[in-house]
């Protein structure tokens, strides 16, 4: 008798957590940039936390409704090909029969062999063997939009909500740099998390997200820096 085995491997979190970070990578980017632009092109503090909160509440709608739509298309194209093979596994079992023999001898084993892992793996579930093997379409990395939609909302409003925060509590003299190096922090933070989380190397993830996110503060404050002398 077999007795079953668990393994859990953090791949099985890539689905969300992908949404999650992009989500408050983007929040904490988008908002820093936007208060530092602002503030750099001398408006009010009042001003700044109004465009502030404005970038919040914009960006989590436009994250949610970007990731429903474009995760919402991976699960109409997996739901018409899982209908597609369904259909020809009805009108042609043979030929799929072999197609899928042919998939197991390309991975390593043997025709005879081949032929009976897919004889069975047919007989217990013919579609979800399809699917896995033919399509690549399994459980773990199967599309779910409104999942996806609604963590990229909500870790990007948590992103934003902390260089906000920061912007609020800061003296206005000290705005730009309180603001600047809460950001950096919080995105090597979070960089080294997720990688972490993904079980890739901790330094590299922290340094990737810093470094780009220092460019897009800067070149927002470049040009915030550029109108406000014009105004």
């Amino acid at each position: 008798m077999f007795r079953k085995h668990r393994e859990t491997h953090k791949i099985q979190n890539s689905g969300w957590l992908r949404a999650a970070v992009l989500g408050a990578n983007d929040g904490i980017v988008s908002t820093a940039s936007l208060i530092l632009g602002i503030a750099a092109s001398n408006a009010s503090h009042q001003s700044i936390l109004l465009a502030g909160t404005a970038g919040l509440v914009a960006g989590a709608m436009s994250m949610a409704t970007g990731e429903y739509v474009s995760v919402h298309s991976q699960a109409d194209t997996e739901k018409a090909a899982l209908a597609q093979e369904h259909e020809e596994l009805k009108t042609d079992p043979a030929s799929e029969h072999r197609e899928l023999a042919a998939i197991y001898v390309t991975r390593g084993l043997d025709g005879t062999l081949a032929r009976e892992v897919a004889t069975q793996l047919m007989a217990h579930d013919a579609l979800g063997a399809h699917a896995r093997d033919e399509l690549g379409i399994n459980d773990i990395m199967s599309a779910r939009p409104l999942q996806a939609a609604l963590s990229s909302a909500l870790s990007f409003a948590i992103g934003s909500a902390m260089p906000l925060l920061v912007a609020a509590l800061a003296p206005g003299a000290h705005l730009i740099p309180f603001v600047f190096i809460a950001s950096l922090l919080s995105l090597a933070l979070l960089g080294g998390l997720s990688a972490h989380a993904g079980g890739a190397s901790r330094v590299g993830g922290a340094a990737r997200v810093t470094f780009w996110s220092v460019l897009a503060m800067v070149v927002t404050m470049g040009v915030g820096k550029l109108f406000g002398t014009f105004v």
